[in-house]
């Protein structure tokens, strides 16, 4: 992404990634700029290492070289616990919730200590048909009710930047709709989205920014209008780059 593209300030700067799982390198060299208060889809095919970059950026897997520069600091060795306190919250797709505890405790348990402003009311807003399912245990629930649930959590917890892995995989199309239509929200709300995604052209019609994984390097970064949907799908999404 060029600096005329680039916000005034990012809200995570990926410098010179490299690193994967038990020594087999999946990210090589990944340099990415992630606009504050904007969304960035992060496209490519089934392997690219887009799951990879978002458990390294929320701390949950530890490059083997580079850095990852988070509002300004260098959170490169610090837990994902810290990472979360600093304002860096990951959902990961089909488990962004405590299972065995109800709707209302997973809600009151996102609440900042000493927070005076937020309140579970306020993540209802985001999706009223949580209310009724108040005393449901959050495993219980259909996977689209869980993810509205995850998003409602991240909406409590005022981060500056959320990961989002695969939101909407396996989602009635009904669904994914409302999921998206959270998404701005927490986007107008404040908060920078890098979003992994299967509805390649939802996800661009949503995003300013965009990056495109091929074999773990980048091959894309810059205004989601440059890229067109269909080509995207063509080009790196198929079975040959997987």
């Amino acid at each position: 992404m060029t600096t005329s593209q680039v916000r005034t300030s990012n809200a995570l700067e990926i410098r010179n990634l490299t690193g994967g799982y038990r020594g087999t390198e999946v990210l090589h060299d990944i340099t990415m700029e992630i606009p504050a208060g904007a969304i960035t889809a992060l496209l490519g095919a089934n392997g690219a290492g887009k799951t990879t970059m978002l458990r390294m950026a929320s701390g949950l897997l530890r490059p083997t070289s580079g850095s990852l520069i988070f509002n300004g600091q260098d959170i490169t060795t610090l837990s994902p616990t810290r990472r979360a306190a600093a304002g860096l919250c990951l959902i990961p797709e089909g488990k962004g919730v405590f299972p065995n505890l109800s709707v209302k405790d997973n809600l009151r348990l996102q609440i900042p200590p000493g927070s005076k402003s937020a309140s579970c009311e306020e993540a209802l807003e985001l999706f009223p048909v949580l209310r009724r399912r108040l005393s449901s245990r959050a495993g219980e629930m259909s996977g689209g009710e869980q993810q509205m649930l995850a998003l409602a959590r991240a909406r409590l917890a005022s981060p500056s930047l959320i990961l989002l892995d695969e939101v909407s995989m396996g989602l009635a199309p009904r669904i994914v709709e409302q999921i998206f239509d959270a998404l701005k929200i927490l986007s107008e709300a404040g908060a920078a989205l890098l979003m992994v995604e299967q509805y390649v052209s939802q996800a661009l019609e949503m995003a300013e920014y965009a990056y495109i994984l091929d074999r773990g390097t980048v091959s894309f970064g810059g205004s989601a209008a440059e890229l067109d949907a269909d080509t995207v799908m063509r080009r790196y999404l198929t079975e040959g780059h997987a």
